[in-house]
């Protein structure tokens, strides 16, 4: 068991650097692919709309599916449709075939989204201690790894639909690869208390509300009601990815207007916050198993909203980049433990679970540069990141919804961890 849990934790490490890849391969030819298409700046700006919607549905769909079928079904095919969707729009000679491959490309991005980290999920229950942290940093590890790869084909002069075709059957061959390590689904329980047991409130513990209510809801069917727990995480999730939405578009453009900072040194705004996030992905995994999924979020978004307010009233560059570095610190690790505590709170619904909070959290993500923009007509930009630093205030005040996570993410599971000396590292 030890050896298929480690195998099955490398595979979804895998499935996670395959679709940062894909997606940082898609971003780095969206110069290539609007030339080519022959649109506009606004058009483009509408088919990623589509990008967005095509997601939204897939993640809504795909959840169901997965508890249906088992992540070890979904998500291969997943993978397979997001890298195989991948060559659509390199081939896109006008807008619509473009909107056709920008709908298609979303869906199966947001198929995959779902299915893997409810995957992860699942293996993150069979190691009894948090590991949800470090997948989503190899995401951002795929995503490093395009702009390189993406950097080197452009340099040769490869068209886009060259690369992007070479990428989709690489995506296809990794994902078969993987597969056979994906774990089998296993029998569904009740949904996971505060002490981590499955259907149970604890020994002597009277059950709060929040206890009762996702009992209920274990008991139901899959097609039952998400509990309003569920929601009020995708809540959270719809806020702290706004937030990453505003550091990915308008960082930059940040120090670029307000600083007057030369472009070669405003590039370096989005590289703090994005190498603070990697690394503290990296290590949020252990921090959690310490203190909790409620001490990241409380104390992560609270360091957060510090970094950002930095950077709003910094007058000088080099304070404004160490907000932004402060700020990927502090957002790091909070949206993880978000889908591990939707996954954790009913096993049998994990997919369901995880669809709301992901689908939501994209939605944030989307609507974080587009809510800025039509602001700065009003406010100059730099105050317009006060709207994110509410947010994350928001976020730390409402930490605790997480309280009632599995045991493997409380500091009241490190005792059986400790004697555990057999379980996978």
């Amino acid at each position: 068991m030890e050896k298929s849990l480690r195998a099955a934790r490398i595979a979804t490490f895998g499935f996670f650097t395959l679709n940062g890849f894909v997606m940082g391969m898609w971003v780095v030819h969206i110069p290539t692919v609007e030339h080519r298409a022959g649109i506009s700046h606004a058009v483009l700006g509408w088919l990623l709309l589509l990008l967005g919607g095509g997601a939204f549905a897939g993640m809504q769909l795909v959840g169901p599916l997965t508890d249906r079928l088992g992540a070890r079904k979904v998500v291969p095919a997943s993978a397979a449709l997001c890298s195989a969707a991948l060559i659509l729009p390199g081939l896109a000679t006008e807008a619509w075939t473009l909107a056709v491959a920008m709908l298609v490309f979303g869906f199966g991005n947001g198929c995959l989204d779902v299915s893997m980290n409810t995957h992860a999920v699942q293996v993150e229950r069979g190691y009894e201690r948090p590991i949800m942290s470090a997948f989503h940093a190899f995401f951002s590890v795929g995503g490093v790894l395009a702009a390189l790869v993406g950097a080197r084909t452009l340099s040769w002069d490869w068209s886009a639909a060259l690369t992007l075709t070479s990428v989709s059957v690489f995506g296809v061959v990794v994902t078969v690869l993987f597969t056979p390590a994906l774990l089998r689904p296993a029998p569904a329980h009740g949904p996971e208390t505060h002490d981590g047991t499955a259907g149970e409130t604890g020994a002597g513990r009277k059950p709060s509300p929040a206890d009762q209510e996702l009992s209920r809801a274990g008991r139901k069917s899959p097609r039952a009601k998400t509990p309003s727990r569920i929601w009020a995480l995708a809540a959270l999730a719809f806020m702290l990815m706004l937030c990453e939405g505003v550091a990915n578009d308008w960082s930059v453009l940040g120090l670029r207007e307000v600083l007057d900072a030369p472009a070669a040194t405003a590039a370096f705004a989005y590289g703090a916050f994005s190498t603070a996030m990697t690394i503290g992905r990296l290590l949020t995994d252990r921090v959690a198993a310490r203190f909790g999924p409620v001490a990241i979020v409380r104390y992560g978004t609270a360091l957060g909203a510090l970094g950002l307010t930095v950077v709003a009233l910094s007058p000088w560059i080099p304070l404004a980049l160490a907000g932004w570095t402060v700020f990927g610190i502090g957002l790091s690790g909070s949206v993880p433990q978000l889908f591990s505590a939707a996954g954790h709170a009913d096993q049998g619904n994990a997919g369901v679970n995880v669809s709301r909070v992901a689908g939501l959290g994209y939605l944030g993500m989307l609507a974080g540069p587009a809510i800025i923009g039509p602001m700065t007509h009003f406010i100059p930009l730099n105050l317009t990141f006060f709207l994110p630093v509410v947010f994350c205030v928001i976020a730390a005040s409402a930490a605790r919804i997480l309280r009632t996570g599995p045991a493997a993410a409380t500091p009241a599971a490190e005792p059986a961890q400790a004697s555990a000396g057999s379980r996978p590292v």
